[in-house]
């Protein structure tokens, strides 16, 4: 099956449909076909709603007109954050597309039900679980009528394979890592603090909540995935994008860094799309809507259980040649959460290119 073939499925499946949603992983076209569905169902005379979750996805849409000489659907189209949706007056548009719509929020349900026209959701990560909060809006305003995911695309050859490694990390005994209480500051090891959290949590007694909130804070400052990080970054030759758990990681890992309080942010990406610099560090500002070229390899140092940002983050790297394999490195913990979290995140994936290795130094 070609991409155009399955192009056409996903068009074919809104055929008719007033709320509808096609899932299309990476690569294949979905900003494509909503820029057919615009030409299928609009006249000139209409006006069109583009939501997408930040503003540089907005150029996809604008460079794929141009591309494939559709430039004059443009005049149709108002562009919109999913931030902003709720400014805009449902009857000033015909049809609406929610790009990434998985970016659905129960607040956008208040300029939902006001709209009477056309809604096509488009996303390669759609909620995972129907009764979920996202799950319940999407199947509301935008059911799905076709799926077709990342590892359907590299059995087509529409994209190119890949292999992830997860790497597992014990927590160091070491009395190096500084507790920050109300009262005090004092050094415990990574693996006290974990257990101090974690028991904390499984006692049920106070702020369960904050509990987790503060163990999974620990997990993003304990310095051994920072330590090995810096070490495996370093090992890798080939073009190599770092997903850190935080800015200031992202600039102490990476002398180029892509984040919001980077003023160099763009003219870095820009460097890294043309191969002048082979490492980018970013934290999730590249998950969705950016391409990279030629980018081979990359670092993923915490999974957060989300399997949705995790293919996103993967959806970088399998824009290579079909016969091209990228080579995904996770960062984990073993014998903790972090090691369910893991494999929450990598559910939905191929399980045969998956390899767990014990890293310890």
């Amino acid at each position: 099956m070609t991409r155009d073939d399955i192009q056409k499925q996903a068009l074919d499946a809104t055929v008719g449909k007033r709320r509808v949603s096609v899932v299309l992983g990476t690569g294949v076209g979905k900003t494509l076909v909503g820029l057919n569905h615009i030409e299928n169902t609009t006249t000139e005379l209409m006006k069109c709603l583009i939501v997408a979750p930040k503003k540089a996805i907005f150029n996809s849409w604008i460079d794929d007109a141009k591309r494939f000489n559709k430039e004059h659907l443009l005049k149709r189209i108002v562009f919109s954050t999913y931030l902003s949706l709720n400014k805009h007056n449902p009857d000033d548009y015909n049809n609406v597309y929610l790009d990434e719509m998985h970016s659905l929020l129960s607040s956008h349900t208040l300029f939902l039900n006001k709209f009477k026209g056309v809604i096509l959701g488009l996303t390669g990560t759609p909620p995972k679980y129907q009764n979920s909060i996202k799950g319940k809006i999407v199947d509301q305003y935008c059911p799905v009528a076709y799926t077709h995911k990342v590892d359907e695309a590299i059995e087509n050859h529409i994209i190119n394979d890949y292999q992830i490694i997860v790497h597992e990390l014990y927590l160091s005994s070491a009395k190096n890592y500084e507790n920050k209480s109300k009262y005090s500051t004092y050094l415990t090891s990574e693996h006290d603090n974990y257990n101090f959290w974690t028991n904390k949590i499984a006692s049920g007694i106070g702020n369960i909540q904050m509990a987790r909130i503060m163990r999974m804070r620990a997990f993003m400052e304990y310095s051994t995935k920072i330590e090995y990080t810096k070490l495996l970054f370093k090992s890798i030759k080939s073009k190599c994008i770092l997903f850190a758990n935080t800015q200031l990681q992202a600039d102490s890992l990476c002398e180029h860094s892509y984040h919001s309080k980077n003023p160099d942010s763009e003219v870095n990406l820009a460097l890294f799309k043309t191969g002048e610099i082979t490492k980018l560090s970013t934290v999730h500002q590249l998950s969705e809507g950016v391409n990279i070229p030629e980018l081979k390899q990359g670092i993923i140092m915490h999974c957060y259980g989300n399997e949705r940002k995790f293919n996103q983050k993967l959806g970088r790297l399998v824009r290579l040649n079909p016969d091209d394999k990228a080579i995904v490195h996770v960062l984990c913990y073993m014998d903790t959460v972090d090691e369910k979290w893991c494999k929450e995140a990598l559910s939905d994936l191929d399980q045969t290119k998956i390899i767990w290795k014990n890293f310890n130094l």
